[in-house]
């Protein structure tokens, strides 16, 4: 059973490509982000797998719903504590040369599994759960812990590390041999000890102590020895090979998920907690086969994180489609949040679709087979393609693999040739991509896009009515008309109504 998955358990380990979308939409700024904390568990492959149906983003959100409560959050935050403990123990054993030294840092490590599944179980019995996943692993934790099996395991290594501590031997320095025997009644020479060195006790005596570094583990010698009080007790070392051997795999392999997976929802509700502290909405989305889409109150995940931490205000944008609609048209001035707004969309639905809360008030999501992006990239000196040939190679693979329920955001495109021919060219994707029937966001700067089809819808960077040269970076759904780019091109050339009243008397 997995936490990740309703069905059977599903893999998420490996190394699985990053993918292509990541960089143009800052996937990869916000999962470095969030994973970042927590390394020792490696979530990128989670994060790298969305998700292709509704059921199992259901399924995560019912988890995410519940970890959210402080209650379920705590038992979990202690039974992690346990676990590292326990990867702790296991590392420093890894690190170990000698056999019996291993073993006995093994049988600490049973018991630290033993206690940290044992607090947990007793823990998440009483705590009130909604998910269906986590009310599953609760069942098998319950009964994982009284079984016999385990019960066993955690009294067989205690009772080993008790006889292990009741040993006694004396060591024999003979010549340059050392020697091992049992206990016997060896003279006590401790008061005599103590009696000659009495004197450096004297207030006025130099401390000739000396500290002597602790490696922290065996050295040769103390091995040695330890190897030859083993022969002398056999059967009880006898007894520690056949339990280390029996149980080197002691870690329950459901278990070993679930302290991983469970991280996946921390490290997402970690990532986005001084976000909503700072009064930004997230919201578990509707998430959707149909077209009918739309989001409020919603924002770039990237670059709030940078704005909060500057301590800059974060301007959230709204958008819908219905009916027919399918591709929203971006235009606007520069540096107005056009690809802002294309990068929030994408992440929008890419988060969705891993079954996370998203940034915004509400909002209703496409379920994606794909995301594909195209957005501009510098022309590659010493390449053999030109950058327009580059753009129309992306744009033809693109509409090669897309289909129906794969969402397109197109970033400036065709802007190394002619007016002209970017016209004919992106009219031409324009009408394959509403042939597709696929959802997706285009930001240009040719406004008659927004006309080429029913299933195209106009959104446009706003400019501040008192001042020509500052943006709102909010986006309205309007007309395209041309005058924001216009006036954008005036303000860099000192042409605006106001600024030519300044120059005029």
């Amino acid at each position: 059973m997995s936490i990740l998955a309703a069905g059977p358990a599903t893999a998420f380990d490996g190394e699985p490509a990053e993918p292509s979308c990541f960089r143009d939409l800052n996937l990869d700024q916000i999962v470095a982000a969030a994973t970042a904390p927590k390394a020792e568990y490696n979530l990128s492959p989670i994060f790298r797998a969305p998700l292709l149906d509704i059921d199992g983003v259901l399924y995560r959100q019912a988890i995410f719903r519940d970890l959210e409560r402080p209650e379920v959050r705590a038992t979990l935050d202690a039974f992690a504590g346990g676990m590292r403990a326990l990867h702790a123990n296991r590392r420093r054993i890894e690190a170990i040369r000698y056999e019996r030294e291993r073993q006995a840092w093994f049988l600490d490590g049973v018991l630290l599994y033993d206690a940290a599944v044992r607090g947990f179980a007793a823990a998440f019995a009483a705590t009130e759960l909604a998910s269906p996943g986590l009310i599953a692993f609760r069942d098998y934790l319950a009964a994982y812990a009284g079984a016999d099996r385990f019960t066993r395991l955690a009294g067989a290594a205690a009772g080993l590390k008790r006889e292990l501590a009741a040993v006694s031997y004396c060591v024999y320095l003979i010549g340059g041999h050392v020697h091992v025997g049992p206990l016997t009644d060896e003279p006590d020479f401790t008061e005599e000890i103590l009696g000659v060195f009495a004197k450096f006790k004297e207030a006025d005596a130099r401390d000739h102590r000396v500290k002597l570094s602790d490696a922290g583990e065996m050295n040769h010698i103390e091995a040695g020895i330890l190897d030859l009080v083993a022969a002398l007790h056999a059967d009880l070392f006898g007894r520690l090979d056949a339990f280390v051997a029996a149980n080197a795999a002691f870690i329950d392999a459901t278990i070993a998920a679930f302290d991983r997976e469970a991280q996946f929802y921390l490290a997402w509700l970690d990532h986005i907690a001084p976000l909503e502290a700072h009064g930004l909405a997230f919201c578990y989305p509707e998430v959707t086969q149909g077209k009918a889409i739309g989001a409020e109150g919603t924002f770039d995940l990237a670059l709030a994180a940078k704005l909060v931490k500057d301590g800059r205000t974060v301007v959230a944008n709204d958008f819908q489609l219905s009916g027919a609609e399918r591709i929203l048209v971006v235009t606007g001035p520069n540096q107005g949040g056009k690809t802002t707004f294309a990068r929030l969309f994408g992440q929008l639905h890419y988060l969705a679709a891993l079954g996370c809360p998203v940034p915004g008030v509400a909002a209703r999501l496409h379920l994606p087979d794909r995301v594909f992006t195209h957005f501009e990239r510098p022309e590659v000196a010493g390449s053999e393609r030109s950058k327009l040939e580059d753009d129309l190679m992306r744009m033809r693979d693109i509409l090669a693999a897309a289909t129906a329920d794969s969402l397109v955001i197109l970033n400036e495109i065709f802007t190394s040739t002619t007016l002209a021919d970017a016209v004919w060219l992106s009219r031409e994707v324009m009408t394959r991509l509403a042939e597709l029937d696929l959802l997706g966001v285009w930001v240009t700067f040719i406004d008659e896009l927004a006309a080429v089809s029913p299933a195209t819808v106009s959104m446009v960077g706003g400019v501040d009515p008192d001042d020509d040269d500052s943006r709102t970076f909010r986006l309205t759904r309007r007309p395209a008309d041309g005058l924001a780019y216009a006036m954008a091109l005036a303000g860099r050339h000192g042409l605006t109504y106001r600024r030519l009243r300044e120059r005029i008397p």
